[in-house]
């Protein structure tokens, strides 16, 4: 089989699915036109199955010619809330909303490779599952396990591709062990007592109570912790008051809580300990109260080492050199680890760093954009791991 010949000969589809894609965002179970141009297109090449799941989710089945067992591919479909600030030709039509983290190129890559992998279903011994996956940056794959997806017929292995604009375009990168770190999402709500600016002595202030919880809880990772274990806290929202003369009554924090520890149980409850302690501390010296919620959660991304050394295999075959193979992990999160808790597995990064291309902007970033020359090596990578899997 001549993959590289055939992929060529879609490549120009392929980018034309991933743009029509980008410029029509579409937000967590709300991505009711991708979810349908999905199930249109697979439907069009005639699987097996194809099936909606949780609301926006849609899978698809190839059965082989013989029995056996069953891989699933899976590629997320979501946008971010992000006012894209390209210059590009296809960007967002939808103000506020972005595919600012890869999302339509997985989507794309995935659809291209089902293409291709339909017309060989006879040389397939089991199954092909494709799940196109909403919602990924709220934490839905566990919805997704809770409707089964793993069963009828039941995965034995998974694996999934991200795009990513902080390695450079050409390398793929595939680690053993944690590749993603664990994830805990955070709401913290401070509540004091408003009142007017110029008599801040009979109100309590919540805005400088966070203001100290923001650099207080700092000290955790370069204090309390080993350094050797990466953590990283962040706050990516602040809100509080109505106007630049009112003390507030309450104010809102909510950030993230990454970690990659050897023991990811037991670093979970520790650093919500500390966490809450120096909150603690800070409210009771500000005579403030607090609440803290945790939402989303997510575990570690863990790779299964046969499942990298087929990975690695099948990416020698990619690229044309194999020293852009590379070790590769980062610290973001990623709720595909809720897959690999239960079936073997393997993530890995398709490096679309170039800065000729102005695709060097971080995930999230309102400029993000991808090097469309690497989409190919996302659908070879797809093509080559089920072949290699299910010809054994």
């Amino acid at each position: 089989m001549e993959v590289k010949k055939i992929i060529k000969e879609y490549e120009k589809e392929l980018i034309e699915i991933r743009r029509k894609l980008h410029s029509s965002p579409e937000l967590g179970y709300e991505e009711y036109e991708t979810s349908d141009f999905i199930y249109n297109y697979l439907k069009d090449l005639g699987f097996d199955e194809v099936n909606k799941i949780c609301k926006t989710g849609v899978v698809g089945l190839i059965k082989g010619k013989k029995e056996g067992k069953t891989l699933m591919l899976r590629a997320d479909i979501d946008a971010l809330p992000v006012f894209e600030e390209t210059d590009i030709e296809y960007k967002s039509k939808i103000e506020g909303k972005m595919h600012a983290c890869g999302h339509d190129a997985h989507a794309a890559m995935l659809l291209i490779a089902a293409k291709v992998l339909v017309k060989y279903r006879d040389d397939i011994n089991g199954n092909i599952k494709f799940l196109f996956q909403p919602n990924e940056e709220s934490s839905a794959a566990l919805d997704i396990i809770e409707a089964k997806v793993l069963e009828n017929p039941h995965v034995d292995v998974a694996s999934a591709i991200h795009i990513w604009s902080q390695l450079d375009s050409g390398k793929i990168g595939i680690s053993n062990g944690a590749v993603m770190a664990a994830l805990e999402e955070f709401v913290i709500t401070i509540h004091g007592k408003g009142g007017h600016t110029g008599s801040p002595h009979v109100s309590i202030d919540p805005i400088i109570a966070s203001a100290n919880i923001i650099t207080s809880v700092q000290q955790i990772q370069t204090r309390e912790l080993d350094p050797r274990e990466a953590t990283v806290i962040m706050f990516g929202k602040v809100e509080a008051g109505t106007a630049c003369n009112i003390i507030p009554e309450k104010a809102t924090l909510e950030g993230t809580i990454r970690f990659l520890y050897k023991d990811e149980d037991a670093g979970r409850e520790k650093l919500k300990e500390l966490f809450d302690r120096i909150v603690k501390g800070v409210c009771i010296a500000s005579n403030t109260k607090y609440e803290i919620e945790y939402k989303n959660g997510n575990p570690a991304v863990i790779n299964d080492s046969s499942m990298v050394t087929l990975a690695r295999e099948s990416a020698k075959k990619t690229v044309s050199d194999e020293n852009n193979v590379v070790e590769y992990s980062y610290i973001a999160g990623e709720d595909f680890a809720e897959f690999s808790k239960v079936v073997p597995s393997v993530f890995y990064f398709i490096g679309s760093k170039n800065e000729k291309k102005n695709t060097h902007y971080p995930h999230h970033h309102p400029k993000f954009n991808i090097d469309e020359d690497v989409l190919k090596y996302g659908v070879e990578m797809h093509v080559r791991m089920a072949l290699d899997y299910l010809s054994k």
